[in-house]
Order: structure tokens, then sequence, then C-alpha cells
């Protein structure tokens, strides 16, 4: 027996909280699975360290290069992503060997007095909701006014730690985070609305991980691969091929959301949900469509592609080149 069967797998994290929250659930799952000692090896990625807007230093990838380039020089064995962090062309040179069961994708309100959106947009005083995502701003900007009320979005960063301290601190009302985050570190009893995504969709794959590792590696792609769920794979495939056709990175305001829609206990379709807008939420082009759950990578794929093109159909083209200020 070699000794590269009894040594340690290397995961390679971002040292995030929640970063390290996620890789320590995968990397339990990597024990059961090989029987093998798994070690984090946190990495510290730009996208930590720049106190710029995300769409300023660049978008997607900002927080995966790092990751990335450990895994092509062999530091490190295998790393966990958000998959909404991953850009939508995968390398050839590293294997997406796995997209774990999905936590909710939703969106999440945490709020002063435990308001909900409603009740905040209704308040006297435009409320103040900070979020540093442009499509969350759209879509937002446009609930509040399909209310006929109105609120002001204001431009943050930091980790949910920071975020959630500027309502408790009082300088904001309330700030838009993704469920899923706060689920991994135990922290949903602070959210005062889940945001239903008839109202917000959410980033394409919010709420997926992804596992890579090198190309190369075979056979730990393979035993990776047993973590795998079709079922997510097909939609958060869908919703990426949506926003690889819109030409966009998370700097753009898109979101889609791919839902399995079940009859009984059997899954037999799948919705696909795409929204692209101006930050204000003055214009939103939101189209939806609904066909057989995919059998493969092509026809997620394909199904993503075909919404996307009847969004450019409907103007969706010249609401991209909207940034938030």
């Amino acid at each position: 027996m070699n000794d590269t069967s009894t040594r340690p797998l290397r995961l390679g994290t971002r040292r995030s909280k929640l970063a390290m929250a996620q890789s320590g659930q995968v990397a339990e799952a990597v024990r059961q699975l090989t029987g093998r000692p798994v070690e984090l090896v946190e990495i510290t990625t730009y996208g930590d360290v720049s106190r710029e807007s995300l769409a300023q230093i660049g978008g997607t990838g900002v927080f995966v290069s790092a990751l990335r380039d450990a895994l092509l020089a062999g530091e490190i064995d295998f790393a966990v992503h958000s998959l909404k962090d991953l850009p939508t062309a995968q390398p050839d040179e590293l294997a997406l060997a796995a997209i774990p069961p999905r936590e909710d994708p939703r969106d999440v309100l945490i709020a002063r007095d435990g308001l909900t959106f409603q009740e905040l947009a209704a308040q006297p005083a435009v409320a103040r909701i900070g979020t540093g995502s442009p499509r969350r701003m759209a879509q937002l900007n446009a609930w509040a006014r399909d209310l006929g009320l109105e609120i002001e979005t204001v431009p943050i960063r930091g980790n949910i730690d920071t975020r959630i301290g500027f309502v408790t601190s009082g300088e904001l009302d309330a700030v838009v985070l993704a469920a899923a985050g706060l689920a991994r570190i135990g922290r949903s009893d602070e959210v005062t609305q889940f945001l239903e995504t008839d109202a917000v969709l959410p980033a394409p794959g919010q709420g997926a991980l992804a596992i890579e590792c090198a190309t190369t590696n075979a056979p730990l792609a393979a035993t990776l691969a047993e973590l795998d769920d079709p079922y997510t794979r097909a939609a958060v495939t869908a919703e990426r091929s949506l926003l690889a056709a819109l030409e966009a990175g998370c700097s753009a305001p898109v979101g889609a959301l791919a839902d399995l829609l079940a009859d009984g206990q059997v899954v037999t379709e799948m919705r696909l949900r795409g929204v692209v807008g101006t930050t204000d939420g003055k214009t939103l082009v939101q189209l939806s469509t609904t066909g057989p759950v995919p059998s493969s990578s092509e026809e997620a794929v394909a199904m993503g592609r075909e919404l996307a093109a009847a969004m450019l159909d409907k103007g969706a083209a010249g609401l991209m080149g909207e940034r938030a200020l």
C-alpha cells in the first residue's frame, strides 16, 4: 500500500467563517466516503482582501482563482466553492467532480424590529436596505414599486457578521443575505423573512456547493462524484447556462432558479425562471420555461440557452450594461 492512500487529503478553502463551515461539512462527508483524514488548507483570495465592490474587481472568479491555482500547483487535492462564485466557463484542467444536494436557494431579509419587507417599505421614512448585489437591488426596487412604495438600496460588502452588524447598529433598516449561508453557520434564527422566489429570484447556483479537483486525478474525481446530486446538478447547469448566454458575471443583475416539479413522489418536470433588470428596478425582463427534467448536461444547457434567447428577444440585452454605481 503506498503512502498516498493514507496521507490526509488536502481540501482548499477560503478563510471566511462561512467557507470554513461549508468546507468542514464536505470534509466530513469525504472522510466517511474514503476512510482517509481530510485537512483544511486555508487560502486567501483576492475577493477576500479587496475592499472594492465586486462589480469593480471583476465579479465572478475573484474568490475562486487562488483556490484553482493551488489545485493546479498540486498544493491541495480538491477545493470547495460556493457555486455562484464560479465563472460559467469550466477550465479543461479542472473537473467539477460533485455538486452535493442544494441548501435553500432563497434570499432572506434580516430587518430591525423583526419587520418584513412589506412592512419596512410601508414605513413613513424610506427604508435603507443593504446588499452588495445589483441583482438583489433590481428586484427589491421593483418589488417596492409594485407595492406602490419606495426603498433605498445601499451597496455593502463584508462577511455575514459585518452585514448583520449594519442592522444591529441602526445604520441600516435591513440587509439581504442568502438563506444557505446562514443555515450553514447556524444563524437561520436571525432571519426575519424568507423572500419568496416569486418576488426575488436568487443568483444562478445560489445555495449549491461545487467540489473541484484536477482532471488528471481520476480516482479522486470518481470518489468525489459519489457526493453528486443529479437533480441539483441539472438545475444549476440550466441556471448557469442561462447566465452564460446572457454574457453576465455576478456584477450584472441576473437572477435564475430551476425548480424540480414533482407529481407525488416522482419528479417529472423542471421549471427554469430568469430575470434581468436595471438596478433601479424600473425595467425587468422576467420569463420562465418548463420542460422534462434534463437527462444530460447538454439538455440542461440547452434549456438555459433557450430561455436566455427569449429574454434577449424581450430586451434583456439593453439592460446588461447597467451597473450599480
